[in-house]
């Protein structure tokens, strides 16, 4: 009767062994940087990605956002968009606060050839995306891709 318990005990600390390997296998593979490809011309779908990128940059995680399509607008320094509540602020002024806060924000290799606007037209601190980089960023084990 000894040895199944000490047999028993010793299954209960192997599994709790286990467990906590594999968490902690968990917390060094989670992914420390994020890439928000945003691409929708709706504003509540911009400022969600917005309040998640900053959301997700108080966890301390590096947030990159592509902006592609209509969505590039945001991008553009004669962009004034509606308020959206609760908090009554603009998608644009999300992203302003995510990139005060260290978020890098650029816009689509392909937004400035298909439109009317030239890099001059940009917001401060807003580049151009090359797609090597961006392929290496959206191919990296350590970056997070989320589409809007």
């Amino acid at each position: 009767m000894k040895s199944i318990k000490h047999i028993a005990a010793a299954c209960l600390v192997a599994g709790s062994l286990s467990i906590a390997a594999v968490q902690a296998e968990d917390s060094a593979t989670q992914a420390n940087q994020a890439l928000i490809i945003l691409t929708s011309a709706s504003l509540q779908t911009q400022g969600m990605a917005m309040v998640l990128g900053n959301a997700m940059q108080a966890k301390g995680v590096s947030v990159d956002v592509l902006l592609c399509d209509t969505a590039g607008d945001l991008a553009l320094k004669t962009t004034s968009n509606a308020t959206l509540k609760p908090r009554n602020v603009t998608p644009e002024q999300l992203m302003l606060k995510l990139q005060k806060s260290g978020g890098n924000v650029s816009v689509c290799a392909l937004y400035l050839p298909n439109s009317t606007h030239s890099k001059q037209d940009l917001r401060q601190d807003v580049s151009v995306a090359t797609p090597p980089q961006m392929a290496s960023m959206m191919s990296s084990s350590s970056v997070r891709v989320y589409n809007f």
